[in-house]
């Protein structure tokens, strides 16, 4: 057993659960999908390639990475997970998936983004949509250029209103501290958020030392 006086949640898509799914925001889990580039073509992309971000999506939408092995990822794009650990199309838990689909905001994201929903999964089911996408930045790759690469999950909060939530969210319950969003700046700023957690740790604990 083991005693402590303060927890910190910081469990990903399963955050929303441990927190006991608090109304005003929920996690959807996105699957990103990606592809990469056979070895003979990576000397085409010797940096990162990104495009201009929209402001109205936290999603970056198909980019190229080249990583210090030299292979290059290309993507991702962003469909929903039919499950918290959905890394696969096939991945279903209907635990899961009725959470999601009980809460309002889910529908309200649906609602607002119908037509960005279908071009990526019509992009996640065609191999020959997203070499189109990805030829937008690279005009000679072709079809046998990309080979399978792998998939990520990512853990995106939604607010009750049918927001994508694209700030760092975290909130306390008691003795208790959970981080319910962390989007993907969140490895180039993962010592500032550190600080921020421990200095909220620190606190409730100093409070608890002089009651």
């Amino acid at each position: 057993m083991l005693t402590t006086r303060t927890i910190i949640n910081c469990a990903g898509t399963y955050s929303d659960q441990l927190a006991g799914y608090p109304r005003s925001v929920r996690i959807v889990p996105f699957r990103g999908e990606y592809w990469k580039i056979k070895p003979e073509k990576a000397t085409l992309i010797n940096h990162l390639i990104y495009p201009v971000p929209n402001p109205e999506l936290p999603f970056l939408g198909i980019h190229f990475t080249r990583r210090i092995d030299n292979t290059v990822d290309i993507g991702p794009n962003a469909v929903l997970a039919f499950s918290k650990d959905g890394y696969r199309f096939r991945d279903f838990n209907w635990r899961h998936m009725l959470n999601v689909l009980r809460y309002p905001g889910f529908w309200k994201l649906i609602a607002t983004y119908v037509g960005i929903g279908f071009r990526e999964l019509r992009r996640s089911g065609s191999k020959s949509q997203f070499l189109k996408e990805a030829r937008r930045y690279i005009p000679a790759l072709e079809m046998d250029d990309l080979q399978t690469g792998g998939a990520g999950v990512r853990a995106q909060a939604v607010t009750i209103d049918g927001k994508l939530m694209d700030d760092f969210h975290i909130i306390k319950q008691g003795l208790t501290i959970h981080v319910l969003n962390a989007p993907s700046p969140a490895a180039t700023s993962c010592f500032a958020i550190g600080r921020k957690i421990a200095g909220m740790a620190l606190k409730e604990e100093g409070d608890g030392s002089k009651s």
